[in-house]
C-alpha cells in the first residue's frame, strides 16, 4: 500500500470505528516556522536557516511557530519543484490533540459546513501570509482590505492563492481567478487572467459578478478567459496549524497531478476538517481529502463530475452557493442517489419549520425530494480550531420526507 492510500484508509477507519490517530509530524512546514506573529506576516519574507531534522507537531503547542527558514530562492537559487520542497514530502500527521485529529476520530458529519459565497475573487500573492491574509501579506494592505470589502458586500469571498512548494516573494504578473458558484451548479463559471496591477480588479463589474453575468465581468477584466476546474487547498498555518501540516503536502501532490489547476489558498474555513479544499467554479467544498481523493477529484471534475468516493458526510461539506441547510439536503440526496454529476442536483433555499428546515432538492431529470434538516448536538465537546476552547459539537442531519418521480 502506498503512502497516499494508507493515509486515506487510516482516516476512514478512524472515522468509522472511532480509532484514535496519534503521531509526530516528520515533515517541515515552513508556514508554521515563521517569525511573523499571528497578527501579521514578515514583510521581508522568511528568514533563517531551515532545520529539516526537527519534527513539527500540529496541536495546541504548534499554533505559535518557531524560527523561519530561508528558501533556496531567497538565497539566490532556483525555485524548487513541488516534490523538492521540505514542506511537500508526504503527509504531515497531526498530534493527538490537533483539532482535525479529534474530528477525524469522531467521524463528525461535514454536511452543511461550506463557507457561503455566491462567487469568488481570488488573487495570486506569493510570499508569507498572516492570519488575515488579505491585510497581512505582501499585497498592499489597503488594497487587500478594499477588495475584501467589495467582494463581501456583493455576497462573495475574497481569497489569496500561491503556487504549492516554496513561497518566494517576487514581483510580476499575478494570476487571478473569478468564479461564480451560483444557486444552481449548472450556472457556475470560471474566468482566469493575469494582471500586472492587482488594483485593476477594482474596475471589475461587481454588480454583474454578484448576478453571475459572465459576459460583462469578462469585459471588465482585460485578457480574461474561461478557466478549467480548479482545486484550492487550505494551507494557511497562521489560521490553523492543521491546514499547513495536512494541506501543504496535499496541495503539492494535486499540483503534480494537474499542473496549473491546484493552488494553496489562504482560508476556506473548517480547519477541523483538514485537509479541506474548494473546487471551482462550483464552490463545492470538501473535508478530509488525501492524495488519491484529490487526484480523483481533479480528474472527475474535468467532465463536471465528482468521484463517488467523496459523496457522503465524511467528505462532502456542501456547495457554497446555498445556505448550510440547503447544502446538507443537497449533499444527502446526492449520497443517497449516488449522483456524481455536479449540475444534476440543486437545492432551493430552506424553509424554517419547528426544529429545523425543509428543503426541496431537484434533479435535472425532474425528480424532487423534500428533505428535513436539523442541527443537533452530538454529545461531546471539541475545539473547532487548534488552540481554541472546546465547545459543544453540532452537526447537520438530513432525512428525506417525500419524493416525487
Amino acid at each position: 500500500m502506498n503512502r497516499s492510500s494508507g493515509a486515506q484508509a487510516a482516516r476512514r477507519a478512524a472515522a468509522a470505528a472511532g480509532a484514535a490517530a496519534a503521531a509526530t509530524v516528520t515533515s517541515l512546514v515552513d508556514a508554521l516556522s515563521g517569525t511573523a506573529s499571528a497578527e501579521g506576516a514578515d514583510p521581508d519574507g522568511d528568514r533563517g536557516a531551515p532545520d529539516t531534522t526537527r519534527p513539527v507537531t500540529a496541536g495546541t503547542a504548534g499554533t505559535t511557530g518557531a524560527a523561519t527558514s530561508e528558501s533556496p530562492e531567497a538565497a539566490g537559487g532556483d525555485e524548487p519543484e513541488h516534490d523538492e520542497h521540505p514542506a511537500t514530502t508526504g503527509y504531515g500527521t497531526p498530534a493527538p490533540d490537533a483539532c482535525s485529529a479529534q474530528w477525524d476520530h469522531d467521524g463528525t458529519s461535514a454536511y452543511g459546513t461550506a463557507a457561503t459565497a455566491r462567487f469568488f475573487v481570488i488573487v495570486e500573492q506569493p510570499g508569507p501570509w498572516g492570519r488575515d491574509a488579505a491585510r497581512e501579506s505582501h499585497l498592499d494592505r489597503e488594497l487587500g482590505a478594499e477588495l475584501d470589502a467589495r467582494t463581501s458586500r456583493a455576497g462573495g469571498r475574497f481569497m489569496l492563492v500561491r503556487r504549492p512548494g516554496g513561497h518566494p516573494a517576487h514581483d510580476g504578473p499575478r494570476h487571478v481567478l473569478l468564479a461564480h458558484a451560483g444557486a444552481r451548479p449548472e450556472d457556475a463559471w470560471l474566468l482566469t487572467a493575469e494582471v500586472d496591477q492587482v488594483g485593476d480588479l477594482l474596475g471589475l463589474d461587481w454588480a454583474a459578478l454578484a448576478r453571475g453575468s459572465r459576459a460583462p465581468v469578462q469585459a471588465s477584466l482585460l485578457g480574461s478567459r474561461p478557466g478549467d476546474p480548479t482545486l484550492l487547498v487550505c494551507t494557511n498555518g497562521r489560521r490553523d496549524v492543521c491546514c499547513a501540516v495536512r494541506g501543504r503536502p496535499l496541495a503539492a501532490h494535486a499540483a503534480r497531478v494537474a499542473p496549473g489547476r491546484a493552488w494553496e489558498v489562504s482560508h476556506t474555513g473548517g480547519h477541523r476538517f483538514a485537509p479541506t479544499a474548494v473546487l471551482l467554479p462550483w464552490g463545492q467544498t470538501f473535508a478530509r481529502l488525501d492524495d488519491h481523493a484529490s487526484a480523483a477529484l481533479l480528474g472527475a471534475s474535468e467532465s463536471g463530475h465528482l468521484p463517488a468516493e467523496l459523496l457522503g458526510p465524511l467528505h462532502d461539506r456542501g456547495r457554497s452557493g446555498v445556505p448550510g441547510p440547503s447544502q446538507s439536503a443537497e449533499s444527502h440526496v446526492r449520497a443517497e442517489t449516488g449522483e456524481t454529476r455536479l449540475a444534476a442536483l440543486w437545492a432551493d433555499d430552506p424553509t424554517e419549520v419547528d426544529g429545523g428546515w425543509d428543503v426541496i432538492v431537484t434533479h435535472a431529470d425532474g425528480r424532487r425530494w423534500r428533505v428535513r434538516v436539523t442541527r443537533e448536538p452530538v454529545g461531546r465537546t471539541r475545539p473547532e480550531s487548534c488552540g481554541k476552547k472546546a465547545i459543544e459539537v453540532l452537526e447537520h442531519r438530513a432525512t428525506i420526507l417525500e419524493a416525487w418521480f
